[in-house]
């Protein structure tokens, strides 16, 4: 299954114009799509946190609070549109971040206290636009990635970026089609399974003139859930 999330909000949004590309390049009938402005998901404040982790507590692995981190842990691809906002990424996609880091569900910690993901997905991409130029995005794109081979157990994070698209004189459709090209390419490297050399390279898409014008939890994980060893030797929580 891949997961698409979304986290555009224009109904002309470039973003989610490359990602829907990807998406539909990618080798799997099975696409869920998470419109994350659909999704009316509010930031966690302290008394929601509480039934979270009473929740976690309990096992209780079907309660809403938990669905969104099983539906990512479950997923065999990732695919995330994120526009390029104020150096990072919208707030959506922020709040959706805080749903899914659910310790015995996506994460764990080991018995000395290091983060052991649990998420079946091999590979993330992170697809991304921006008006004016933009050759790392380590606000945005370096968080996700971090995250992802950090606490998600994520190792290949791929980021393809289309930038420049509102310089004056950018060939606005030419740096599309070129980005359209790029994650093609990217595409079918990663099906034929390129080496490690190429795990989370910054692909970028510029002007056509070249000139590129959370908190740790106490306890170290949940012990006795339902679980199962995957492909790579991981032990993984198995969910209604």
């Amino acid at each position: 299954m891949i997961l698409f999330v979304d986290s555009t909000v224009r109904e002309d949004s470039r973003t989610r114009r490359l990602a829907e590309r990807l998406v539909s390049r990618l080798a799997d009938n099975d696409v869920r799509v998470l419109r994350l402005e659909d999704e009316h998901l509010r930031p966690f404040d302290a008394r929601t946190l509480d039934r979270r982790t009473r929740a976690i507590e309990a096992g209780r692995w079907n309660s809403p609070l938990l669905a969104k981190a099983a539906e990512f842990a479950s997923a065999d691809q990732i695919v995330v549109a994120a526009p390029f906002w104020d150096l990072s990424f919208p707030a959506l996609l922020k709040t959706y971040i805080e749903w899914i880091s659910v310790i015995g569900v996506v994460f764990r910690y080991s018995d000395d206290g290091r983060p052991i993901g649990l998420c079946r997905a091999r590979r993330l991409f992170y697809v991304s636009t921006s008006g004016g130029p933009a050759e790392t995005d380590p606000f945005g794109f370096g968080y996700v990635e971090a995250l992802a081979k950090s606490f998600w157990g994520i190792p290949d994070v791929r980021r393809i970026a289309a930038t420049g698209l509102d310089i004056v004189g950018a060939d606005v459709e030419a740096i599309l089609r070129s980005a359209e090209t790029r994650l093609a390419e990217d595409v079918a490297h990663a099906a034929a399974g390129v080496s490690a050399r190429r795990l989370s390279r910054y692909e970028r898409i510029d002007h056509p003139s070249g000139d590129g014008t959370g908190r740790r939890q106490g306890r170290q994980g949940i012990r006795g859930e339902p679980s199962r060893l995957d492909d790579f030797g991981t032990v993984r929580p198995e969910f209604p």
